[in-house]
């Protein structure tokens, strides 16, 4: 069989760091995992390709050259996803889809061939084997969540590398908390399920075989949902593993707040190559905590938690939302304020919607307030339900925030707050590359000369220099990053 794997393209917002990633002349942040782990585990005698459309284009040549085509997709992708099935589609090619947007909304694609949904280690093998016997189903679904024990090491030698600017790996899948906005429960459950501590080690050999140095993303919804195992032998394990090979990653990751509450975790997170983490906040409004149900933020000092994390040696960025039924109009400077204070560069701030399957989807539902399926995309202005504040206040005091969170002189005084807050307890060995030189003279020309608010990217550096020379490369990247967030706060308006 011949096989194209095909992911469908992301649009631009504040997440996908397309006018970032100009700079060290990458297209994207990351390669498709689910692809090319689905990619591992077919018949190794089936001929594969991928074609990820955030970095490249899609031939009709290659899509009739495949027997199947599979596509695996989130919600933010369905736009693309509906392209890609009429091209499929006008050239009579067999669609084999999954991942989470086929998942919860499956009755939506009538066109699709074969729905594999859930976790493909339980379905992919169902489907195969029907292929084998010449008798296919169109669905093939679970209720099951499988260990992920046995998944095997995903099919990196598929990728054209030199088009992202980090690699990714998972340890785990599922969290032990219950957010009910979030659609992670839904999809993998609460039970925190994990791969062995050698298998991580062999997706990082594989990594390093093929010549990959710098950034992995450890792409796990909670990195620190099993503390236990991490401490007693993944982290241990991967500080030995980089400590060999002298540090050629740097580990970034998503993880609860109560990360801060450990001293030995973050630590042995630093310890091991781990640089930043990404957090969700989502509000200081404690109603509205109590109101999402996220009872790991609850009753904090949450400013501090940050501020200890910083200490610790990891960069923190952050996740939070507006729109909650208890948020008043206070919320939006109350957010600003927070986000100011906390020193948070990267704060991705987005409008509450309500995914299919989450509990926020069956109250509102139940409420009847639901107005149309999320978009998956929270920072598009969009909103997929009746919010109990104004509509048109609730859209005003959001592009408040962003527009003063972002603006140039704000923007660059969080940044160095960051900097005085961040204190690695551990040297990482900065290791300077090409691209990276590149880009700090492009950052140069671009922002510290064309780009508006010059003055003040200036400023910075020289602060930097003075105050915190080591950390140089740390402020022309979140510059860099500065330059991407208002490139997007301006098609926003």
């Amino acid at each position: 069989m011949n096989v194209l794997l095909v992911y469908p393209s992301f649009p631009d917002t504040f997440w996908s760091l397309k006018h970032a990633l100009k700079f060290i002349s990458k297209k994207a942040s990351l390669p498709p995992l689910g692809l090319i782990t689905v990619s591992a585990m077919l018949p190794r005698d089936w001929q594969k390709k991928i074609v990820d459309l955030n970095v490249s284009a899609f031939l009709s040549k290659d899509i009739q050259w495949a027997d199947f085509v599979f596509i695996s997709a989130m919600s933010i992708q369905s736009k693309s996803v509906n392209k890609i099935i009429t091209e499929c589609k006008k050239y009579g090619a067999t669609i084999v889809a999954g991942g989470p947007l086929f998942t919860a909304a499956y009755e939506s694609y009538p066109e699709v061939d074969h729905l594999v949904l859930n976790e493909a280690e339980i379905t992919l093998p169902q489907f195969l084997r029907d292929i084998e016997a010449g008798h296919p189903k169109r669905i093939y679904m679970t209720s099951e969540f499988p260990p992920i024990s046995e998944t095997p090491v995903p099919d990196y030698r598929l990728l054209s590398m030199k088009h992202y600017a980090s690699m990714n790996i998972q340890f785990s899948r599922g969290c032990p908390f219950a957010c009910d906005f979030c659609e992670i429960t839904s999809l993998y459950g609460n039970k925190v399920r994990i791969k062995q501590t050698s298998q991580i080690i062999n997706e990082l050999d594989e990594l390093y075989a093929l010549n990959w140095r710098g950034l992995v993303f450890f792409v796990d919804d909670n990195f620190i949902g099993n503390k236990r195992i991490l401490k007693s032998d993944l982290l241990p394990a991967l500080k030995d593993w980089m400590q060999k090979r002298k540090y050629p990653f740097k580990f970034f990751t998503e993880a609860s707040i109560n990360l801060a509450d450990d001293d030995e975790l973050l630590q042995l997170m630093t310890q091991s190559g781990f640089d930043s983490v990404f957090i969700g906040i989502e509000t200081p409004e404690e109603n509205s905590i109590e109101e999402c149900k996220k009872v790991q933020n609850k009753n904090r000092n949450l400013l501090q938690n940050i501020k200890k994390i910083q200490h610790a040696g990891l960069q923190v960025s952050a996740g939070f939302i507006v729109g909650f039924d208890n948020d008043s109009p206070s919320i939006f400077q109350r957010q600003i304020d927070f986000i100011q204070q906390s020193g948070i560069v990267s704060a991705m701030v987005g409008l509450l919607n309500a995914p299919k399957n989450t509990g926020l989807y069956k109250r509102l539902k139940a409420e009847n307030r639901l107005l149309h399926e999320s978009s998956g995309n929270n920072t598009d202005l969009g909103i997929n339900f009746i919010p109990k504040m104004n509509y048109q206040d609730l859209l005003d005091g959001y592009r408040k925030i962003i527009r003063e969170i972002y603006s140039i002189k704000p923007y660059y005084q969080r940044i160095r707050k960051f900097l005085l807050n961040f204190k690695p307890r551990f040297n990482n060995p900065v290791k300077i590359s090409f691209p990276y030189i590149i880009a700090f003279f492009k950052s140069l020309l671009i922002i510290g000369f064309v780009h508006k608010g010059r003055s003040d990217y200036w400023k910075l550096l020289f602060w930097c220099l003075f105050r915190r020379p080591n950390k140089v490369a740390y402020a022309v990247t979140f510059a860099i990053y500065g330059y991407h967030y208002r490139k997007i706060f301006n098609l926003m308006n």
